[in-house]
């Protein structure tokens, strides 16, 4: 799902947030989305409109009365062309005239005339966001579908410290991404794992791999977006937590190998992109190791396959294997999906251009157990990501209806 073409349109309400909203802004004029920003007037405050024009390329909507805005009905024609719209910052007054129906400047109207999804990222003082009536208000909002974004707690521009501070930007640009992607991962809980283990050699030292986590970060976002309840157990990695994802980080094969079946119960979808150490110090030694003149000989024992173990008692699950190689690659892909009774396995040449360690682009071959044979090109991993969902879904549709057997594919 991409936000190349997409109409969005963002509502700034009077904080002194709406610094943050010119970068929201931004960031989606950069994605490719067409935005227009309607502003109220306590907004016009805190920015000027030729500020949100510049980053926009488009008018700035302020007045239901302007005649040159209204000439074509302007808040109609905005509430109608709207995919999505946003309140950023969204202030408890606004946030009560939403509740309440009131329409009584243009942002509060085109929110009454539009049927496009709404994303509301509250910004206020954290006694306004805890005040019993702005509590009821969100609920009524939410309960009515709107996507509540927010607040993060920390310092206040007020002095105040607690919940009530705007989200940051990419937060609220990737709540109006998921408004706009079909939820047809909704009822999935989608279990990934990411990035290496590191295999202690001594307090100081350890074992580990190039793995950036970047591969399995893209299939929880992805799959988050999509309407899933997603669970990322993730080795280390220098990556932040992905919002609306529940983090379990772990180090060490023998952790991760523990948290990943303790969560396998819940999961529907199992999605194994982590790169597990395949051996471990036989022994950790309790002190930092000395450098002599001898050689040194590092003992080592082999990890337990946590996937084998895992697929072995899958049940009804899918569960999805990586096979990271730098050689035979099909026939060792193809050698785990049987061997391991993978439902999916992806299978990519790390020393292939556009792939590889680090690198924000990947190049897969896509093998199941029913057949499939696929290719793909260099993509971003988001877009791998992607392809890798759209076979769980063609499964899913396939398991439901038998003549249905072509993948779906994402937009």
């Amino acid at each position: 799902m991409s936000l190349q073409g997409r109409r969005v349109v963002v509502g700034l309400t009077g904080g002194i947030a709406c610094y943050k909203a010119c970068e929201v802004v931004r960031l989606l004029v950069r994605e490719g989305a067409r935005v227009a920003v309607v502003m109220t007037a306590a907004a016009r405050e805190f920015v000027t409109p030729l500020t949100l024009q510049t980053l926009s390329g488009e008018p700035v909507a302020t007045d239901t009365f302007d005649l040159g805005q209204e000439s074509r009905i302007g808040h109609i024609r905005l509430a109608d062309e709207a995919e999505v719209v946003a309140i950023v910052p969204a202030t408890a007054n606004v946030i009560a005239k939403a509740a309440a129906g009131i329409a009584d400047d243009l942002l509060t109207t085109i929110l009454l005339a539009t049927r496009a999804p709404l994303v509301v990222a509250p910004a206020m003082n954290v006694n306004m966001w805890e005040h019993p009536a702005t509590q009821e208000n969100i609920a009524r909002l939410a309960a009515r579908g709107a996507r509540i974004v927010g607040p993060d707690a920390g310092a206040l521009a007020c002095g105040w410290e607690g919940a009530g501070r705007l989200v940051e930007p990419g937060a609220v640009v990737e709540e109006i991404l998921r408004a706009l992607t079909p939820q047809d991962l909704a009822g999935e809980r989608v279990l990934v794992s990411a990035g290496p283990t590191q295999e202690a050699i001594d307090p100081v030292r350890y074992l580990s791999n190039r793995s950036s986590g970047k591969m399995g970060w893209a299939i929880a976002e992805v799959a988050r977006r999509r309407g899933a309840e997603v669970t990322l157990v993730a080795g280390p990695t220098a990556l932040a937590p992905p919002r609306g994802v529940t983090l379990r980080p772990v180090v060490s094969a023998e952790e991760m190998a523990r948290v990943l079946a303790a969560e396998f119960g819940r999961a529907t979808v199992l999605v194994m992109a982590a790169a597990v150490a395949d051996y471990r110090p036989r022994a950790t030694a309790a002190r930092k190791l000395k450098k002599t003149a001898q050689t040194l000989a590092l003992a080592l024992e082999r990890t337990p396959d946590i996937l084998a173990g895992l697929a072995a008692r899958k049940g009804k699950r899918l569960v999805i294997g990586f096979a990271a190689e730098t050689h035979d690659v099909i026939a060792e892909a193809r050698r785990k999906l049987a061997t391991k009774h993978l439902d999916l396995i992806v299978a990519n040449d790390v020393t292939a251009a556009g792939a590889g360690f680090g690198s924000d682009t990947n190049v897969v071959h896509l093998l199941d157990a029913a057949g499939l044979d696929e290719a793909l090109p260099v993509l971003p991993k988001t877009a791998v990501a992607a392809r890798i969902l759209d076979w769980v879904v063609a499964r899913r549709r396939a398991a439901a209806s038998p003549r249905r057997l072509r993948p779906a594919r994402s937009a």
